[in-house]
């Protein structure tokens, strides 16, 4: 049974990384991601069905367009094999429950957000704010079904004291955090928050602790100068998935 469960969530992972590398790209340029179908950059030319399998449709064309043999980046199935990955390690650390879909929709909209964030410095409102009311109604209606609205009402105050925290930060240093973190800690939250309190502290604290050691590392090898910009959503994104995960295990080990 787990097997078969990992295969499809595999499958459907790749799927879903496909959608959005076509998110990263087309929303951030203000495009549709429904039309018009995917193309080459270089030459125009469509994409054919059988190219656009994710992975392997990159492996098969050597990583080079069909028509016109311009490069294709090797982040397109890195991004699509990612996320069959994180889908995994989803249904790994939260099991088969009512709560799984809300966790694997959090984990793709932060997914997505991270690299955009990342690519353009911004985390766009058109992706954050309906993802943000469709993993709480996903996780209320898990919680609900779970019997466990009280981890429901926890997640909620601790996205809204995530929030709240962050939203003080960017007030007292407004260089150091953009409006989109601000607006990003609600959910980060609400999923830590969800699990427990130890592990939302354990949350903020890896976000900063990561966010802070990228900064110093990029400073240090002189990749971005000191008054420019660092995106802090990707470091957000990944502390508060390892806070959801291990959290209360980290929390333990430190004060025992």
């Amino acid at each position: 049974m787990t097997a078969l469960i990992i295969t499809g969530l595999v499958l459907f992972g790749l799927v879903i990384g496909s959608f959005l590398n076509v998110v990263v790209y087309r929303i951030p340029a203000g495009m549709s991601v429904v039309s018009p179908p995917s193309a080459c950059p270089q030459c125009g030319k469509h994409i054919r069905p059988r190219d656009n399998v994710p992975v392997f449709g990159w492996l098969i064309l050597g990583g080079k367009c069909r028509d016109c043999a311009h490069p294709i980046s090797i982040r397109y199935p890195l991004v699509e094999a990612g996320t069959a990955l994180l889908f995994v390690a989803t249904y790994l650390v939260v099991g088969l429950t009512w709560v799984l879909p809300a966790y694997l929709w959090f984990v793709a909209v932060t997914f997505v957000l991270s690299l955009i964030d990342f690519d353009t410095k911004r985390i766009p409102d058109k992706i954050l704010l309906p993802g943000t009311l469709v993993a709480a109604i996903l996780l209320g209606v898990g919680a609900l079904a779970e019997g466990d609205l009280a981890a429901f009402g926890r997640g909620m105050l601790a996205g809204g004291a995530f929030f709240g925290g962050f939203l003080v930060l960017a007030l007292i240093v407004p260089s150091g955090f953009g409006g989109g973190d601000v607006k990003l800690a609600f959910i980060l939250g609400l999923f830590a928050g969800y699990v427990s309190w130890r592990a939302m502290v354990v949350s903020i604290f890896l976000a900063v602790f990561i966010g802070g050691g990228v900064s110093i590392l990029l400073l240090v090898g002189r990749r971005v100068g000191r008054k420019e910009y660092v995106p802090f959503g990707p470091s957000l994104v990944l502390g508060s998935w390892l806070g959801a995960a291990f959290g209360d295990a980290i929390a333990s080990w430190y004060l025992g």
